[in-house]
């Protein structure tokens, strides 16, 4: 019988806040492709092609990652899957060394003394934090979250357990324009996805080997901006939640903008202009300093 189970574990740094994790997982609360019970996650993904569920329990000292798969595995899936579990978990982010830099700062250190430990959370892989970002364009989390409810069902695949399975660029460009439309997307975010799955079938953008290479940062902004419907937040926000590259300037982002409005105690809405300035003080921690800002009014972490 082919193997259908895989499994592995890593240990965690002492403080690990494995809530944000859970909350990042746990948007969605109809549960349609996440599930999150106490310590522990579940999450419908496609493995080599075949439905499958991603499971990481979270226990005082280490995490814990299997998948069960309605296919079969291929050599270097058990590698594979350790380097997605400390992505997804940002253990290879240094922010020991942000916090050290930081925490005497006069605007932003208490902040970062809150939310000591913080990391940022990503998606299993760079393709889903692209289609997520392209998603969130402009529009609420809330409505965000609907309308990748609605596309993974149309557009993904079913696990065996029950979980939906978010598409990859091979289900999603089979899409229909019309069926996009009917999931929520505008037509420009519809063509948009068709257009970054064609780049990713035709190899332009071998999001994985980047995420597991040395982040070329230069190349993936390129590429991802050549696609119309892309601009510098989808990408700054793609870098963060896909490969975890901590320096994009999210001040284009409206929560950025109000929790610094809030910080810096100014009584008129923050620009974009103004944001950025601020934030490019803290260069090449930017969008880290954005996940702290987002923190600060959210009961989910982030």
């Amino acid at each position: 019988m082919p193997e259908t189970l895989l499994q592995c574990r890593v240990d965690l740094p002492a403080g690990f806040r494995a809530n944000d994790v859970l909350n990042f997982h746990r948007r969605d609360q109809q549960e349609v492709s996440e599930r999150v019970e106490q310590a522990q996650m579940q999450k419908g993904v496609i493995w080599n092609g075949s439905p499958a569920c991603l499971s990481i329990r979270f226990e005082e000292s280490c995490a814990t990652a299997q998948v069960t798969s309605d296919g079969v595995f291929a050599s270097g899936d058990s590698a594979l899957l350790l380097r997605r579990l400390k992505r997804m978990l940002g253990l290879n982010q240094p922010i020991d060394v942000f916090e050290q830099s930081y925490a005497g700062h006069s605007q932003l250190g208490a902040v970062v003394g809150r939310n000591s430990g913080l990391r940022v959370p990503q998606a299993i892989t760079p393709f889903e934090a692209i289609v997520w970002a392209v998603i969130g364009q402009q529009i609420s989390v809330s409505a965000a979250v609907s309308i990748r409810r609605r596309l993974i069902q149309m557009a993904g695949q079913q696990h065996s357990g029950g979980l939906w399975c978010h598409p990859e660029a091979e289900q999603l460009i089979s899409q229909r324009m019309d069926d996009l439309r009917s999931a929520g997307l505008s037509t420009t975010k519809a063509a948009t996805l068709i257009a970054l799955s064609e780049r990713v079938i035709e190899a332009p953008l071998p999001l994985e080997s980047w995420a597991d290479d040395t982040l070329p940062v230069d190349d993936i902004r390129n590429e991802l901006l050549a696609i119309r419907g892309i601009g510098p937040w989808t990408v700054s926000y793609a870098l963060l939640r896909g490969f975890g590259w901590l320096d994009g300037s999210l001040h284009g982002d409206v929560a950025v903008r109000r929790n610094l409005q809030t910080l810096l105690g100014k009584s008129e809405k923050l620009t974009e202009d103004e944001t950025r300035r601020w934030l490019e003080e803290f260069s090449p921690w930017r969008a880290l300093v954005a996940a702290h800002l987002w923190a600060m009014q959210s009961k989910s972490g982030y």
